[in-house]
């Protein structure tokens, strides 16, 4: 959708199927030099440690190609769960759903090209 990416996850990921997911998303960043990558999770009820970490990882691959990543759709068991399981997944911003995620992507993407403006600015001068 525009400069961001759209992943709907439609099951519960096991660890074969989420490395897969990581490496496809991380491929198509590079490809189409996405912005952002919104990944929707409402359909997700089982979220593991294992889990966790993978959003935490295409989080941080994607911020080394430049695009930033939201996660929408947290159903209330999967937030309990990371908490307890101590995985803030960092990097990761998050939003109630797919509408919320698109904005807060487009705020994100917007203030990247103001700060990279300002830095542009002060090197010139």
């Amino acid at each position: 959708m525009g400069p961001f990416l759209l992943v709907t996850i439609q099951i519960d990921l096991y660890d074969r199927l989420a490395l897969d997911l990581e490496e496809d998303l991380v491929r198509m960043v590079e490809k189409t030099s996405a912005k952002g990558v919104l990944i929707d999770i409402s359909a997700v009820t089982i979220v593991d440690s294992f889990m966790g970490r993978i959003l935490g990882n295409i989080a941080s691959m994607s911020r080394l190609l430049d695009a930033q990543t939201v996660v929408v759709g947290m159903q209330p068991a999967v937030a309990i769960t990371l908490v307890e399981l101590g995985l803030p997944l960092n990097g990761v911003s998050t939003a109630l759903d797919v509408e919320k995620g698109m904005a807060l992507l487009q705020s994100k993407m917007i203030f990247d090209e103001e700060e990279e403006q300002e830095e542009d600015d002060t090197a010139a001068n």
